[in-house]
């Protein structure tokens, strides 16, 4: 049998998982394995200027393309602490991250020693597993059960901790040997979806809400042909956006307390069945769970056995992954429409698009500073359906999701349980790392931006490019929206006087001048006319200089975005809503009066 050392054999087997690029910052105890990943070849690393960056670059790099596994490696102590905030949003939607840590040597694991940190039990409850490997012959093995681990069931992040002796240990390790284990999915019974279109066939009003595990299935188009087979409408939930396109008739629009459309929860507020496939019923969606159940039946289709229930209990519980359930509700839908045993939904979903025709929110002002609503407006001008979106949290996702379009599975990769702020810069390079010649575009508030800018360098550095727009209030505006009930706005004003940049008055931070120091492109706009040259240029300048191009818009100070805080039928829409057609010219559908 072949020798090398065990940090060498986890290098093999990362490029036999099909792993091509990993994200990290090297370190004194993980030397070793960067040692191995540069003499095995085969791996292209990004080298990130923070941890938690390369940990949400493999977010996103993950998030881009079926099958992905992004990789993100630091040194012992605070790089594996530095990883948790990752982990937590990989693990919370349900993405497949492997992280590799450096530990210090066995023998000083009990003694304090420098950087040494129990991180497998920190970051325990934030992965599907977390080892610190103390045996070298276990290296393979603890390597070939994490992709195990990753893929199977519901997916999710692994972390491994190999300790610095454990990594120079010689092993015997035969590379061309080397199988991954089959990953094991649970399936749904056609007797179990027979009965849950006896169900949908029974109601009169029925809604399929298509959850991210339809996207990480890679079953888009299994629920699109479902759809269409029964003519049941769909409410895509925020991870599920672009599992059909925004245009299709059967998109009966996103429901919630927050990323929602007026016409989303007037036609769910209709239904009387729903349908729910690989969704988890956060309570974003949800909203109180009397108003969202009330008269309604449930089906829940999900990975994870522990999701059904757990939210509240559907009418049908069905255990298996988005995919083989989907080929069997296309499969039986078939049989039933050919034999004349399917309703016609047409009315229903007429219906829906009426709505979707007159209740809309108003995109077009021309005020100064810029309304954000016309920044979005601008947007879907300027970028077509190839563009993937990647965002995190605040005003300016919750604005974004209500008015932006999306037309395809992982064209809108957004950080959707724990929404760290910070995230959107590192992620977007690692989605753009995997779509190198695609169209990406960020979309980010001042502060999330400001979280981790520094990760602007890597795109120049490693001539990673993408289009990032920022809106800039110089608030922390979800904040503020949400200090509203306590009668407060404390701790939450960015703004200050810059004594070096006085045109800005008081938006303080020049985020021109900062961007161009870290070797990236910056354009500001202040007008509302300026908007749609300045993303053509932008799509320009990175196209032609290979780095990521910010385009920061110069917001009003205070915009309240539509949402409830309590349910979905009272959400509180603020500003103007659209009365005449001129009011929301990108709207998927022609507005037309009530």
């Amino acid at each position: 049998m072949p020798r090398m050392t065990a940090a060498r054999a986890a290098v093999e087997i990362l490029k036999r998982e099909g792993v091509s690029n990993a994200f990290g910052v090297p370190g004194a105890a993980i030397n070793p394995f960067y040692a191995a990943l540069k003499a095995a070849g085969g791996v292209h690393h990004t080298l990130a200027r923070h941890v938690e960056g390369a940990s949400h670059m493999a977010e996103g790099y993950t998030r881009a393309r079926p099958g992905n596994i992004g990789v993100c490696i630091g040194t012992s102590g605070p790089a594996g602490t530095d990883m948790i905030t990752g982990l937590y949003s990989a693990i919370a939607d349900s993405i497949p991250i492997l992280c590799i840590t450096g530990q210090a040597p066995t023998a000083v694991l009990h003694k304090e020693d420098f950087q040494a940190v129990d991180i497998a039990s920190i970051a325990a409850p934030v992965t599907k597993a977390a080892t610190t490997v103390l045996e070298a012959a276990q290296v393979p093995g603890v390597f070939q059960q994490a992709f195990h681990l990753m893929r199977t069931g519901r997916p999710g992040p692994v972390l491994i901790d190999l300790p610095i002796d454990v990594q120079l240990t010689e092993i015997e390790f035969d590379p061309d040997l080397y199988e991954p284990l089959p990953v094991h999915k649970p399936a749904a019974s056609r007797k179990q979806i027979e009965r849950a279109l006896d169900l949908l066939n029974a109601s009169e009003r029925p809604l399929l809400v298509a959850g991210g595990g339809i996207i990480n299935a890679d079953a888009s188009d299994l629920l699109v042909e479902f759809a269409e087979l029964t003519g049941v409408p769909v409410v895509p939930t925020l991870m599920g956006w672009g599992t059909l396109p925004d245009d299709h008739a059967l998109n009966a629009g996103m429901v919630g307390l927050q990323t929602s459309h007026r016409y989303g929860n007037a036609n769910f507020l209709e239904s009387d069945f729903v349908l729910g496939i690989g969704n988890r019923w956060a309570n974003r969606h949800t909203g109180k769970l009397d108003v969202y159940t009330q008269g309604r039946t449930f089906v829940h289709v999900d990975i994870a056995p522990t999701q059904i229930g757990k939210i509240f209990a559907p009418d049908l519980g069905i255990v298996s992954d988005a995919k083989a359930a989907l080929e069997l509700f296309v499969e039986v839908a078939r049989e039933r429409k050919a034999a004349g045993r399917l309703k016609d939904r047409a009315t229903w979903a007429a219906a829906t698009q009426e709505r979707r025709a007159t209740l809309q929110r108003r995109t077009h002002f021309d005020d100064v500073p810029l309304k954000p609503q016309r920044v979005y407006e601008e947007m879907n001008r300027a970028f077509g359906p190839e563009t993937r979106y990647v965002t995190t949290i605040g005003l300016s996702q919750i604005a974004g999701a209500q008015m932006l379009h999306v037309h395809r599975p992982r064209h809108w990769i957004n950080c959707g349980q724990a929404g760290p702020l910070g995230w959107t810069i590192p992620a977007a390079l690692g989605v753009a790392t995997a779509d190198p010649d695609g169209s990406v575009v960020a979309l980010s508030g001042d502060y999330d931006f400001q979280f981790m800018l520094e990760e602007l360098a890597v795109g120049a550095q490693h001539r990673i490019p993408y289009v990032h727009v920022l809106v800039n209030n110089s608030y922390l505006g979800l904040i503020r929206q949400a200090q509203r009930t306590f009668d407060i706005d404390f701790q939450v004003n960015l703004e200050f006087e810059n004594l070096n940049s006085p045109e800005l008055g008081v938006y303080g931070v020049d985020h021109v001048k900062v961007v161009e120091g870290l070797g990236c492109k910056a354009i500001r706009v202040t007008e509302p006319d300026a908007l749609l040259p300045a993303f053509e240029e932008a799509k320009k300048l990175a196209a032609e200089f290979r780095v990521p191009v910010v385009v920061e818009a110069i917001l009003e100070r205070v915009t309240n975005i539509a949402m409830s805080g309590t349910d979905i039928a009272s959400v509180n829409e603020f500003e103007d809503l659209a009365t005449e057609p001129g009011h929301a010219p990108t709207a998927i559908r022609p507005f037309v009066g009530a």
